[in-house]
């Protein structure tokens, strides 16, 4: 009865979405909802942030590979950043009889209600990516390295730093959105690998006080790094990331953003600071880190408009969440080394390697390999990591 109820709640959900907004993206997810509800008993569900980012689709191109090859009973929806729409999407999923929900949460706190739902109904919850927080109705947690995805891009600025030598090196940090927890993991660890040069001078974070506030402390608290990330929070947005980074250099003077050191916390993101800082005349050079590896940031790199990304594979993570939910269809359970802390209970984890790929192994990573189609690409032949490529910058 309780599934026959929510399948009408969210049946009518979807309709009064489809009559109060005609053409955004609410209406888009319900009409996804709609026709989620439609089908056949499913076993899994997995609900995505947003179909609007390279990284979300690349995704669940590899949970369909996946699904058909395991004949898996299966479905993807996306929530189109909405945490409304998420929970319509989780209901409509439970109508449907899944076993196993693979959550990435567009709000990690805003998701507890509906993993609390899901649990209720005997669902075996994966917070996929990115964690949902203050709650018990997790299971598990899958997820890249992310603390180490931020010190590998800290790591690279200060190799880059010891190169070029001297001090007062303007350095320019943006975070992901305040509400992925990822985004406090990965500005952690920028602060592992960033923090000695900020206390002996080698760096002046250019576009955060708060910062300079805190670079005599090595280990922040929860609270301390929110305070420095709420007024370099790029919301995951490139066009927000693009507006920050012009509103940054617009207070700054020549000296300092001529030479810059810059984190983006993605690829999509840093791809608009490095249109920001090229579109800047006084801006003679930078480094720029983003992550995830995203096809779209590859020539970005070649080119030298971005110099590094920490690699991602989404292969690997989906595989891995894939693995653990085919376990848990079978009511196996899988022990994990490691548990996170979600403010309400430890959380088992499942983690996923990263790399950090640079001008000087681009072409091994990416394109020999395979992972994208090299016709794509040019001017990748003898490029180093030392060297930016000649009018990167357009000067």
């Amino acid at each position: 009865m309780k599934k026959i109820l929510a399948l009408v709640l969210a049946s009518l959900m979807v309709l009064g979405s489809l009559t109060a907004c005609a053409n955004n993206n609410e209406v888009a997810a319900a009409a996804d909802s709609a026709q989620a509800s439609a089908g056949g008993q499913i076993d899994i569900g997995i609900v995505l942030p947003t179909k609007d980012e390279d990284r979300w689709i690349g995704d669940e191109a590899k949970f369909n590979k996946i699904i058909e090859e395991n004949g898996l009973k299966a479905e993807i929806m996306y929530s189109q950043a909405s945490a409304a729409i998420e929970k319509t999407n989780v209901e409509a999923l439970i109508a449907k009889g899944i076993k196993v929900l693979l959550l990435c949460p567009f709000d990690g706190a805003a998701a507890t209600s509906t993993v609390q739902m899901a649990q209720k109904e005997g669902v075996k919850v994966i917070s996929y990516d990115r964690l949902i927080t203050d709650t018990e109705g997790v299971d598990y947690y899958v997820a890249f390295e992310s603390v180490k995805n931020g010190e590998a891009m800290g790591e690279y600025l200060c190799k880059r730093a010891e190169k070029l030598g001297g001090k007062g090196l303007n350095l320019y940090l943006y975070s992901g959105a305040l509400t992925d927890n990822n985004s406090f993991s990965f500005f952690e660890g920028y602060w592992n690998a960033l923090q000695p040069k900020l206390a002996d001078g080698t760096f002046i974070c250019r576009n955060s006080e708060v910062a300079m506030k805190y670079k005599d402390v090595p280990e922040l608290s929860h609270d301390q790094l929110y305070e420095i990330m709420q007024s370099v929070d790029t919301e995951w947005e490139p066009k927000t990331a693009k507006s920050l980074a012009e509103a940054d250099l617009t207070k700054a003077s020549k000296e300092e953003k001529e030479y810059s050191f810059i984190i983006a916390p993605d690829d999509n993101t840093g791809r608009a600071v490095a249109d920001a800082f090229i579109a800047d005349a006084d801006v003679k050079e930078y480094r720029l880190c983003g992550a995830d590896g995203v096809e779209g940031s590859v020539q970005y790199i070649i080119d030298g408009k971005q110099d590094m990304t920490v690699y991602c594979d989404p292969e690997m993570i989906t595989k891995s969440a894939m693995d653990l939910a085919m376990k848990l269809l079978k009511g196996e359970t899988v022990e994990c080394p490691e548990t996170i802390d979600n403010g309400k209970m430890e959380v088992p984890v499942v983690r996923c390697p990263v790399s950090s790929v640079t001008r000087d192994n681009i072409v091994e990573v990416f394109l020999d390999s395979g992972v994208y189609d090299k016709s794509k690409f040019k001017d990748y032949e003898g490029i180093s990591d030392d060297v930016k490529p000649e009018n990167y910058n357009g000067r």
